[in-house]
């Protein structure tokens, strides 16, 4: 078998391994009270200064215990009203705990709410330079990066109007380019990214991979599970307050989708399994080489077959067979089923195994993969039986090139004098 490379996301996974922490959260809660009669003037608390004042507790945050390391891209999700913004407000001191305590290792630069931080009155000039003083930067410092917020903004014609007369979309592209210009060690970023327009969101995660490769700490809390899987090393699932689960992006975006549609409580099926497995069940699936065999690395360009074994419980109609494969960092690279190939399928009866293949040239670049088959009925809306990264293979090659796939190919050159 031939020795593998070790795999940039191998790689960054052992650095952060041995990385310091950067964010330390140890058992922090947090509680607002609520009083049942609130006073919007001095004269009502002079005129009843006997009135009982009670309250409702609301605990926002529930012994949050969680450590980040030093270079880690960490992603919080949950539904709105679970604690995410809130928790982000203590990471930035905006928020005292109740208990617990947070120790951050290194120059903060928070960006997670729209204004704050800001003056409406004054300019963006003006704006830019005392924020930059706030986070850290000395006058010098702050002057020097005045040109580089702006020309990331795109705002050069508005360097002298009041920011109260901005946009919203404007706002925020300044006080994100403010954000990262501060050169810190921890970035705080908020899913306020979402008010600004497609390009600008495209500009912003293009930065973020500018931050990855510096090293630099970055906590995202987000609604966005692709950008998750796409940039996060880790990810953490709250909910009214409590940490229902820390992970793997993918895992974490699998359980927090269960969580909008109602199917997950405290805990997911680590199996990644859904459907009720009645009607059938997907017994195994697995890999095979150009001999039929089954394997677990290949070399790329060789002939590659995924398999799937399936058991029939009672009659089925015209079942839908499914493959997915996803790579190392869960980025989907091949999706395929029976009704999109126009298989003729047919009636299936109880007692009946199925193996359905899928072959392909291994044109992806060198990494692990992981085959998720699946079965449904009609027409694929019933789900019968789904087991996520079923089965694996290696795919090994003589160049790593960065890009999902590495297919066959050649230059041309034509001079012209």
């Amino acid at each position: 078998m031939t020795a593998l490379a070790e795999s940039p996301a191998d790689a960054r996974a052992a650095r952060l391994a041995s990385a310091p922490p950067a964010v330390v959260i140890d058992h922090v809660s947090k509680t607002f009270r609520l009083p049942h009669v609130q006073y919007s003037t001095l004269k009502e608390r002079v005129l009843h200064p006997f009135r009982s004042t009670t309250y409702d507790e609301l605990h926002a945050l529930n012994d949050v215990d969680l450590t980040i390391k030093q270079g880690e891209f960490f992603g919080i999700v949950g539904r709105n009203g679970s604690g995410k913004s809130t928790l982000l407000k203590c990471l930035a001191g905006i928020y005292k705990p109740n208990q617990g305590s947070i120790q951050l290792n290194g120059r903060l630069s928070p960006f997670i709410e729209l204004g704050v931080g800001f003056n409406p009155d004054l300019t963006a000039r003006d704006n830019i330079v005392i924020n930059a003083v706030m986070m850290g930067l000395s006058r010098k410092e702050a002057a020097e990066s005045f040109d580089k917020v702006i020309a990331f903004a795109e705002l050069e014609e508005f360097i002298d109007l009041k920011l109260k007369n901005y946009s919203s979309g404007m706002a925020v592209r300044l006080g994100f380019a403010t954000a990262i210009q501060v050169s810190a060690d921890v970035l705080l970023v908020d899913e306020v990214l979402a008010v600004g327009d497609a390009a600008f969101q495209q500009k912003c995660f293009e930065e973020f991979n500018r931050l990855k490769a510096e090293g630099r700490t970055v906590v995202f809390v987000t609604h966005d599970m692709s950008a998750v899987e796409r940039y996060c090393d880790r990810a953490m699932l709250i909910e009214r307050g409590d940490v229902l689960k820390i992970g793997e992006p993918h895992a974490i975006s699998r359980a927090y989708n269960e969580l909008n549609f109602g199917r997950l409580v405290h805990e997911t099926d680590e199996t990644g399994r859904y459907g009720d497995q009645r009607a059938c069940e997907v017994r195994d699936a697995w890999f095979e080489n150009e001999q039929g065999e089954r394997t677990g690395e290949i070399a790329q360009y060789d002939r590659l077959t995924m398999c799937a074994q399936i058991r029939f419980h009672e009659q089925v109609v015209d079942p839908v067979i499914g493959f997915s494969v996803r790579n190392d960092v869960g980025h989907t690279f091949f999706i395929t089923t029976t009704e999109w190939q126009n298989v003729p399928m047919g009636t299936f009866e109880a007692g009946e195994d199925v193996i359905a293949r899928v072959s392909v040239d291994a044109v992806m670049s060198p990494t692990k993969y992981t085959l998720t088959p699946s079965i449904a009925r009609d027409g694929g809306a019933d789900v019968l039986d789904v087991r996520e990264d079923l089965a694996a293979v290696y795919v090994h090659g003589t160049r790593v090139t960065g890009g999902l796939v590495d297919l066959p190919h050649q230059f041309v050159l034509e001079r012209r004098s």
